[in-house]
């Protein structure tokens, strides 16, 4: 029996939403803040939707989450995406004191684990590459339809 309580379910929906991204036009980026095995948070990334360079999957889920718990703080919660956070998303996990990062693709160009070591709040734990091919391969794939769309 397949159980929706697993990191594979949480990044598969994170995934969902990078696919959403991707129809819209969008770097195809998701994510989800779980808590007690429930999404309470979910994102995706609307940068040119909304015109705002900090409408991040990440930053969105982040949001969602803290108003759903009246909150600022997101301990007791993970969040899942499908790519590593930038170092904006990464500052805003810190503040929001996440417990847990888990992320798929490595991000080589703007990844926070590139910059900076320490970004994250000492003590959010973080699970990197769950279903890195199967995140990497939608980024991949947007990239390549854009420049062949501008050949």
């Amino acid at each position: 029996m397949l159980s929706i309580h697993t990191d594979e379910h949480f990044m598969r929906q994170a995934l969902l939403l990078a696919e959403r991204a991707y129809e819209e036009g969008e770097v195809p980026i998701g994510a989800v803040v779980v808590s007690q095995y429930q999404i309470i948070g979910k994102g995706y990334n609307q940068v040119e939707r909304l015109q705002d360079p900090s409408a991040h999957a990440e930053m969105l889920a982040i949001t969602a989450a803290c108003e759903y718990l009246g909150s600022k703080y997101l301990s007791g919660c993970s969040l899942y995406v499908s790519i590593e956070p930038c170092l904006m998303c990464a500052g805003a996990i810190r503040w929001a004191q996440l417990s847990r990062l888990v992320y798929g693709a490595h991000e080589p160009k703007y990844g926070f684990s590139r910059l900076e070591a320490g970004v994250l709040h000492p003590k959010t734990r973080v699970t990197a590459g769950l279903m890195a091919q199967e995140c990497g391969a939608i980024m991949k794939q947007f990239f390549q339809q854009k420049r062949n769309n501008s050949l």
